[in-house]
């Protein structure tokens, strides 16, 4: 949006023209502007903030699946050093209790990091969970600031053709849509 900080210049340009105006329809198409133009800008920032909710919530999940990994391949190691005692123990000896203890010892550990895995795995899936629900919200949003930057050029029609009605009740259709579509994100 690089013409995002002009953008307030234009709104005020057409609220002067409409105050020259002597036709009562021009002031309330300049303020069907800039009611329009106040909802674009807080439809637009909640854009921003579930885009980036999305990307963060991706990142978290990333992250907890890399530690799940991390503990998978710890998980790993642990069982085949398990194996390698029961197989030493297997084998008799002097050492072959000892080597039964450290069997035993590194199948407990594998337990406790085969839960941590399970966890992070889990978390990674709920994260992810929480992307896709930001990014389908950032899709309706996307589509409803559109639909509401439509319908301010729509509007800015109906002034400049001396007060033609339709650009202006197609801006109204078209702003009620951009609003209905922007509260439809956050529903269910």
């Amino acid at each position: 949006m690089d013409d995002a900080p002009t953008e307030a210049y234009e709104h005020t340009e057409h609220a002067e023209h409409a105050a020259h105006s002597t036709d009562k329809f021009v002031p309330l198409v300049a303020m069907t502007i800039a009611i329009l133009a106040v909802l674009a800008a807080g439809v637009g920032s909640l854009e921003t903030i579930e885009s980036g909710a999305s990307t963060a919530a991706k990142t978290e999940s990333v992250l907890f699946q890399n530690k799940a990994t991390d503990n998978w391949n710890f998980f790993e190691a642990k069982s085949l050093k398990k194996n390698m005692y029961d197989i030493a123990a297997a084998q008799g000896g002097p050492k072959s209790e000892e080597f039964q203890a450290q069997a035993a010892r590194n199948e407990a550990d594998s337990l406790d990091i085969q839960k941590r895995a399970k966890d992070f795995e889990a978390r990674s899936d709920d994260a992810l969970e929480k992307a896709e629900v930001h990014e389908r919200r950032h899709h309706f949003l996307t589509v409803a600031v559109t639909l509401l930057h439509i319908s301010i050029a729509i509007a800015t029609i109906a002034i400049i053709t001396g007060g033609r009605r339709w650009p202006w009740y197609t801006s109204l259709v078209l702003g009620v849509i951009g609003a209905v579509v922007a509260a439809a994100a956050y529903a269910a």
